[in-house]
């Protein structure tokens, strides 16, 4: 395990971050320092669902994902000015996780996508408005429990309903995620990574998929 992914799961809220700034210091790539800090929190997640971690040590684990976030912005817009693509970020009605969200986030901007996040729990009616006044080429729709699948099969009806469906596509997100809730919610591309996610954006942005 990489001295960073290690801090990341030890919660090392002081270290994190001037380590981060060490590894970029050193001409690390971002990418590659934004993927030791997502091994990092993938552990925290198995430690989670197991009874190791809990509630506070999650939110303080987003904490620090957020703070090598606050650091890596500036180096992204100053490496790359050009975007390959504009995502509106979302985790859905009924869900408060973020953790998820925040990592793809990360992900997405190192690969030189501008994301507006909308935050958690967030209704179709924001979305809908996200769409037609951001005008992303995509929308990342999040969530860690299943209980909220209604709200993504929901959300993506409005999207219909609203007319803009045609203006983007949508990629869902999450731990519980798979092919059939892509098809039975009719969204484009479903990824429980992060990682993967991106891939599938870049993707859908070439014209494949759907």
């Amino acid at each position: 395990m990489y001295e960073l992914t290690k801090a990341v799961v030890e919660l090392d809220h002081e270290s994190v971050p001037s380590m981060v700034k060490d590894e970029l210091a050193q001409g690390i790539l971002v990418e590659e320092v934004i993927e030791k800090c997502r091994q990092g929190m993938e552990v925290i997640g198995i430690k989670f669902s197991e009874g190791e971690y809990y509630l506070p040590e999650l939110i303080m684990a987003g904490e620090i994902f957020n703070s090598v976030l606050e650091i890596i912005r500036p180096v992204l817009a100053e490496a790359d000015a050009n975007t390959v693509g504009k995502i509106v970020l979302a985790t859905v009605k009924d869900d408060i996780h973020d953790i998820g969200k925040n990592v793809f986030k990360g992900f997405a901007e190192a690969n030189g996508f501008a994301v507006h996040d909308l935050g958690v729990d967030v209704a179709p009616e924001a979305i809908i408005d996200a769409i037609k006044n951001e005008k992303p080429d995509i929308v990342g729709l999040s969530c860690l429990l299943t209980s909220a699948f209604d709200s993504i099969e929901n959300t993506i009806l409005k999207i219909n309903e609203a007319g803009v469906r045609d203006q983007v596509k949508i990629v869902i997100g999450g731990a519980p995620v798979s092919e059939d809730l892509k098809k039975w919610s009719g969204a484009d591309a479903a990824s429980r990574s992060a990682a993967e996610g991106v891939k599938l954006c870049k993707e859908l942005m070439n014209g494949e998929g759907r």
